[in-house]
């Protein structure tokens, strides 16, 4: 029970860059899945077929999303009963956590197959791209399963305080895609479907390696036991509330990709969907980063949360902020420096691509700096339980102010107008963030003494 010890007692700052470290080389390398495979195919297949995949990211996202919803509920629930040792509870919650995953797998991959024609044709494919979208979302529809689990069972060891496992999950189905990728787009010449077979495989190692971990590893806090694995209704309830906020951002990102995906087309033609397709690499590993000081401070949280020391959660909160800000301003610097060369990387051949991209890269990140601090603080409002604030941050953003600007401004400015909506829309979510986030700040000591309260009666 080490692990356990050490959220209780280590010195914050020290335990954050414990976890930081493991937790960003993990998401690091992780969002190169996708990085990866367009950057290859932009540069070994053509900029259609780069457009052809970006147009299935919005179905990649959905299934991202069940991943998140159970993963990240099942996890921060198992941080609360470990944070009030309660490790037989905990147990149960993996179990079930664990048996959701199977579930929801089977219905994506039922539906998606059912409906895949007209979620293709929704999410911005034309008749120049729709056989490179369906040829690789046929593969990958097939590793749906490996995908949920293996990203949700990821998520519960870093919860449990396995923050280097966890790293080395992510490493090793990562590193197992960026081999299988130029042996199969380039030796066995398969284009777009050797892209996702590459992917489908290295999915199947993670979900076999983070089983391993819950079934026969010594160094799993808790197990997976076959008494657990079922439906547990008021645990389901609870992963469920925790996990609604993430999915939410992950589907109202997908619709709100489609949407894009149908305007840039309207105002920019395919190679505008193959140009936020890369500025959705770029940006990723960006928000990948951030997301890795979350991964970091949500076991301490969690933890502290359940055992009700106010004073380890602020400071955790503290320096996550501090830290999302920094990567935010220097990725800023970054990006505004050196634009063109990024953009060269997926796809060297096309100059009306190349175009688009920089200056859609260049407006898009405008506000930038701002950015990190919402993510935390959407972040924390899951830690503590307050999934209904969470999920309206996220989907502030995402929906509320960007959607109705993707709908206006392109009429006045072109594909100039949507790539505008995006910095005005991080620019209305920062004030609203910010707002709330100062209240709960102010509230969190009562709100950790309710929860007790509750948790008693």
């Amino acid at each position: 029970m080490k692990n356990v010890e050490e959220l209780r007692e280590a010195h914050v700052g020290r335990l954050m860059l414990k976890y930081f470290i493991p937790a960003f080389i993990g998401v690091f390398v992780n969002a190169l899945y996708n990085i990866v495979d367009r950057i290859f195919i932009g540069q070994g297949v053509s900029a259609e077929a780069l457009s052809g995949v970006s147009v299935i990211f919005p179905v990649m996202l959905i299934m991202m999303g069940f991943g998140m919803l159970i993963g990240i509920g099942t996890g921060v629930y198992v941080s609360i009963n470990l944070g009030k040792k309660d490790v037989e509870r905990a147990g149960q919650t993996l179990g079930t956590g664990f048996t959701l995953m199977i579930i929801s797998s089977l219905l994506i991959m039922i539906i998606t197959y059912a409906l895949k024609v007209p979620i293709l044709k929704s999410f911005g494919s034309t008749d120049e791209t729709f056989q490179f979208a369906n040829d690789y979302l046929d593969i990958v529809l097939g590793g749906v399963l490996f995908m949920v689990v293996g990203f949700s069972l990821n998520n519960v060891i870093r919860s449990e305080g396995n923050a280097r496992i966890a790293m080395v999950s992510m490493i090793l189905s990562s590193v197992t895609n960026l081999i299988l990728d130029p042996i199969f787009i380039f030796g066995f010449d398969m284009g777009v479907k050797g892209a996702a077979y590459a992917t489908v495989i290295s999915m199947f190692i993670l979900m076999i390696w983070v089983l391993y971990h819950f079934l026969k590893s010594k160094r799993s806090v808790i197990k997976l036991q076959l008494k657990n694995i079922r439906i547990n209704r008021e645990i389901s309830m609870e992963i469920l509330a925790i996990g609604m906020a993430p999915f939410s951002m992950q589907i109202a990102g997908s619709f709100v990709q489609g949407l894009l995906n149908k305007k840039l087309i309207e105002f920019g033609g395919d190679l505008a969907v193959g140009a936020i397709g890369i500025i959705n690499s770029v940006l990723t590993l960006v928000i990948m980063a951030i997301v890795a000081l979350n991964m970091a401070s949500q076991p301490i949280i969690g933890f502290n949360y359940g055992a009700k020391s106010v004073d380890r959660i602020k400071q955790t909160l503290k320096i996550t902020l501090i830290a999302a800000t920094i990567i935010s301003v220097l990725a800023y610097g970054l990006l505004e420096t050196f634009p063109g060369m990024i953009i060269k990387v997926f796809n060297s051949d096309s100059e009306m691509l190349y175009q688009i991209a920089t200056r859609g890269l260049r407006i898009v990140i405008l506000v930038m700096p701002i950015i990190g601090f919402q993510v935390v603080a959407s972040n924390f409002f899951q830690a503590i339980g307050k999934a209904g604030l969470s999920l309206f941050a996220t989907l502030f953003r995402q929906v509320i102010a960007l959607i109705p600007l993707l709908i206006i401004l392109p009429g006045f400015y072109g594909i100039d107008g949507i790539w505008i909506s995006f910095p005005i829309s991080d620019s209305l979510s920062a004030i609203v963030v910010a707002f709330i986030l100062v209240r709960e700040w102010k509230r969190l000591p009562i709100i950790v003494a309710k929860n007790d309260e509750n948790q008693k009666n």
